[in-house]
Protein backbone atom coordinates (compact mmCIF):
# COMPACT_ATOMS: atom_id res chain seq x y z
CA UNK A 1 0.00 0.00 0.00
CA UNK A 2 1.25 3.28 -0.97
CA UNK A 3 1.89 5.89 1.55
CA UNK A 4 2.86 9.44 2.25
CA UNK A 5 6.58 9.98 3.70
CA UNK A 6 8.18 13.02 5.61
CA UNK A 7 11.79 12.85 6.10
CA UNK A 8 13.07 15.90 7.70
CA UNK A 9 16.35 17.48 9.01
CA UNK A 10 18.30 20.41 10.10
CA UNK A 11 20.71 21.54 7.17
CA UNK A 12 23.87 19.70 6.89
CA UNK A 13 21.79 16.66 7.97
CA UNK A 14 22.19 14.85 4.41
CA UNK A 15 18.36 15.45 2.93
CA UNK A 16 19.71 15.79 -0.63
CA UNK A 17 22.12 13.57 -0.82
CA UNK A 18 19.36 10.57 0.95
CA UNK A 19 16.91 11.68 -1.74
CA UNK A 20 19.27 11.13 -4.68
CA UNK A 21 20.39 7.86 -3.04
CA UNK A 22 16.75 6.67 -3.23
CA UNK A 23 16.22 7.62 -6.65
CA UNK A 24 19.91 5.99 -7.49
CA UNK A 25 18.56 2.65 -5.50
CA UNK A 26 14.71 2.26 -7.00
CA UNK A 27 16.74 3.01 -10.80
CA UNK A 28 19.16 0.56 -10.03
CA UNK A 29 16.50 -2.30 -9.50
CA UNK A 30 14.56 -0.75 -12.74
CA UNK A 31 11.84 0.88 -10.99
CA UNK A 32 10.65 4.29 -12.76
CA UNK A 33 10.72 7.68 -10.28
CA UNK A 34 9.99 11.23 -10.50
CA UNK A 35 11.73 13.45 -9.42
CA UNK A 36 10.78 17.25 -8.00
CA UNK A 37 11.78 19.94 -6.22
CA UNK A 38 10.47 23.13 -5.03
CA UNK A 39 10.99 25.65 -7.74
CA UNK A 40 12.17 28.70 -5.06
CA UNK A 41 15.77 26.68 -4.39
CA UNK A 42 17.84 27.63 -7.25
CA UNK A 43 21.01 27.63 -5.53
CA UNK A 44 22.56 25.21 -8.37
CA UNK A 45 20.12 26.12 -10.66
CA UNK A 46 15.92 25.76 -11.58
CA UNK A 47 14.90 22.24 -10.69
CA UNK A 48 17.96 20.85 -9.61
CA UNK A 49 18.74 18.75 -6.89
CA UNK A 50 22.08 18.94 -5.74
CA UNK A 51 23.80 17.36 -2.34
CA UNK A 52 26.87 19.45 -0.93
CA UNK A 53 29.08 16.72 -1.80
CA UNK A 54 28.52 17.55 -5.51
CA UNK A 55 26.00 14.81 -6.98
CA UNK A 56 23.37 16.45 -8.29
CA UNK A 57 19.67 15.54 -10.57
CA UNK A 58 17.54 17.01 -12.89
CA UNK A 59 14.37 17.49 -11.30
CA UNK A 60 10.63 18.31 -12.27
CA UNK A 61 10.37 22.04 -10.62
CA UNK A 62 7.26 22.54 -8.20
CA UNK A 63 5.67 25.86 -8.44
CA UNK A 64 3.07 27.35 -6.10
CA UNK A 65 0.66 27.39 -8.88
CA UNK A 66 1.10 23.56 -10.30
CA UNK A 67 -1.22 20.95 -9.72
CA UNK A 68 0.98 18.35 -8.84
CA UNK A 69 -1.45 15.39 -8.77
CA UNK A 70 -2.95 16.44 -12.55
CA UNK A 71 1.07 16.63 -13.41
CA UNK A 72 1.78 12.89 -11.86
CA UNK A 73 -1.76 11.61 -13.50
CA UNK A 74 -0.97 13.04 -17.10
CA UNK A 75 2.58 11.04 -17.71
CA UNK A 76 3.21 8.67 -19.93
CA UNK A 77 4.21 5.89 -17.45
CA UNK A 78 3.20 5.00 -13.97
CA UNK A 79 5.88 5.68 -11.75
CA UNK A 80 7.01 3.30 -8.64
CA UNK A 81 7.87 6.32 -6.30
CA UNK A 82 7.58 10.13 -6.82
CA UNK A 83 10.55 11.89 -4.69
CA UNK A 84 10.54 15.07 -3.73
CA UNK A 85 13.19 17.63 -1.87
CA UNK A 86 13.38 20.85 -0.67
CA UNK A 87 9.45 20.17 0.57
CA UNK A 88 9.57 22.77 3.30
CA UNK A 89 8.54 25.34 0.41
CA UNK A 90 5.56 23.96 -0.83
CA UNK A 91 2.09 25.12 -0.38
CA UNK A 92 -1.18 23.58 1.42
CA UNK A 93 -2.62 22.72 -2.10
CA UNK A 94 0.63 21.01 -3.24
CA UNK A 95 0.91 18.88 -0.19
CA UNK A 96 -2.84 17.48 -0.57
CA UNK A 97 -2.33 16.91 -4.01
CA UNK A 98 1.05 14.71 -3.25
CA UNK A 99 -1.02 13.17 -0.73
CA UNK A 100 -4.05 12.72 -3.68
CA UNK A 101 -1.26 11.20 -5.48
CA UNK A 102 -0.61 8.44 -2.69
CA UNK A 103 -4.35 7.77 -2.10
CA UNK A 104 -5.74 8.09 -5.60
CA UNK A 105 -2.95 6.66 -8.05
CA UNK A 106 -1.97 4.03 -5.13
CA UNK A 107 2.13 5.71 -5.89
CA UNK A 108 4.41 6.31 -2.34
CA UNK A 109 5.76 9.55 -2.11
CA UNK A 110 8.51 10.73 -0.28
CA UNK A 111 9.36 14.20 0.83
CA UNK A 112 12.74 15.15 2.13
CA UNK A 113 12.96 18.96 3.58
CA UNK A 114 13.38 21.17 6.71
CA UNK A 115 10.83 21.02 9.38
CA UNK A 116 11.48 24.31 11.15
CA UNK A 117 12.96 27.52 10.33
CA UNK A 118 15.61 30.00 11.54
CA UNK A 119 13.02 31.50 13.96
CA UNK A 120 12.43 27.95 15.17
CA UNK A 121 8.65 28.42 12.91
CA UNK A 122 7.15 25.96 10.86
CA UNK A 123 7.43 26.02 7.01
CA UNK A 124 4.13 25.72 5.19
CA UNK A 125 4.59 22.76 3.41
CA UNK A 126 6.38 21.30 6.57
CA UNK A 127 3.25 21.88 8.45
CA UNK A 128 0.65 20.18 6.34
CA UNK A 129 3.03 17.54 5.75
CA UNK A 130 3.60 17.13 9.52
CA UNK A 131 -0.43 16.54 9.68
CA UNK A 132 -0.95 14.59 6.22
CA UNK A 133 1.89 12.33 6.61
CA UNK A 134 1.97 8.45 6.86
CA UNK A 135 5.16 7.97 8.21
CA UNK A 136 7.35 11.05 9.71
CA UNK A 137 11.27 10.42 10.01
CA UNK A 138 14.28 12.33 11.12
CA UNK A 139 17.37 12.56 9.54
CA UNK A 140 20.06 13.57 12.20
CA UNK A 141 23.12 15.68 12.46
CA UNK A 142 25.14 17.38 15.47
CA UNK A 143 25.32 20.46 16.28
CA UNK A 144 28.14 22.90 14.96
CA UNK A 145 28.99 23.75 18.32
CA UNK A 146 28.95 20.54 20.93
CA UNK A 147 28.23 17.26 20.46
CA UNK A 148 24.65 17.14 21.15
CA UNK A 149 21.74 16.76 18.30
CA UNK A 150 20.55 19.72 16.04
CA UNK A 151 17.42 19.86 16.21
CA UNK A 152 17.18 23.64 15.24
CA UNK A 153 18.47 26.00 12.19
CA UNK A 154 20.34 29.32 12.97
CA UNK A 155 20.64 32.48 10.60
CA UNK A 156 23.85 34.19 10.30
CA UNK A 157 24.71 37.54 9.14
CA UNK A 158 28.28 39.02 8.72
CA UNK A 159 28.76 36.21 12.06
CA UNK A 160 25.97 36.96 13.65
CA UNK A 161 22.92 35.66 14.57
CA UNK A 162 19.45 36.25 13.14
CA UNK A 163 15.26 35.76 14.81
CA UNK A 164 13.76 38.14 12.77
CA UNK A 165 12.93 38.48 8.74
CA UNK A 166 11.81 36.81 5.86
CA UNK A 167 10.96 33.21 6.37
CA UNK A 168 12.27 32.48 2.93
CA UNK A 169 16.37 33.20 2.55
CA UNK A 170 17.97 30.91 0.21
CA UNK A 171 21.47 29.89 1.27
CA UNK A 172 23.54 27.43 2.42
CA UNK A 173 26.40 27.00 4.67
CA UNK A 174 27.17 30.49 4.05
CA UNK A 175 23.77 31.87 5.88
CA UNK A 176 22.82 28.53 7.93
CA UNK A 177 24.04 26.94 10.85
CA UNK A 178 22.83 23.44 12.46
CA UNK A 179 22.15 23.47 15.85
CA UNK A 180 20.92 22.37 19.26
CA UNK A 181 18.10 24.25 21.08
CA UNK A 182 20.88 25.69 23.55
CA UNK A 183 22.98 26.80 21.01
CA UNK A 184 20.00 28.54 19.10
CA UNK A 185 19.54 30.42 22.03
CA UNK A 186 23.72 31.06 22.58
CA UNK A 187 25.23 30.37 19.80
CA UNK A 188 29.25 30.17 19.71
CA UNK A 189 29.74 32.65 17.29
Amino acid sequence: MAQLYYRYGTMNSGKSIEILKVAHNYEEQGKSIVLMTSSLDTREGYGIIASRIGLKREAVAITPQMDVFEYVHALSFHPDCVLVDECQFLTKSNVYELAAVVDELGIPVMCFGLKNDFSNHLFEGSYHLLCMADKIEEIKTICQFCEHKATMVLRTDNGKPVYEGEQIQIGGNETYIPVCRRHWFHPLL
